[in-house]
């Protein structure tokens, strides 16, 4: 059954000539950065603090560890995934005197495939 979907993925993408980005016309309107294009780019930015930070993920922070000012939040966030499992990864963000100073993505270990 794999195979007849693998191969299927095959025929479909030949069937599709790639093609390169064509080059904007003098004067013409510019293609966005190639980072602007990603679909996997954080909406984060070094300094903001956790309201700001809340606002831009779309997803409640949850305090996890330190000091007033020099705290550790944890938020999950909603990527997707399969239609069978929900797929929420965890995200850490680090504060330094009221500023995000870091984050890290932890994906963590599937369960399914131990």
């Amino acid at each position: 059954m794999r195979a007849v979907a693998v191969a299927l993925l095959i025929i479909a993408g030949a069937a599709a000539p790639a093609s390169a980005q064509h080059l904007p016309p003098f004067g013409g309107p510019t293609p966005p950065p190639f980072t602007a294009t990603l679909s996997n780019n954080t909406p984060l930015v070094f300094g903001m603090d956790a309201e700001q930070a809340t606002r831009a993920l779309g997803t409640p922070l949850t305090y996890l560890s330190g000091r007033p000012g020099e705290e550790v939040y944890l938020t999950f966030r909603d990527i997707g995934g399969s239609g069978l499992f929900a797929h929420k990864d965890r995200l850490y963000l680090q504060f330094r005197k009221g500023k995000l100073a870091g984050w890290k993505g932890d994906w963590g270990h599937n369960w399914m495939w131990q």
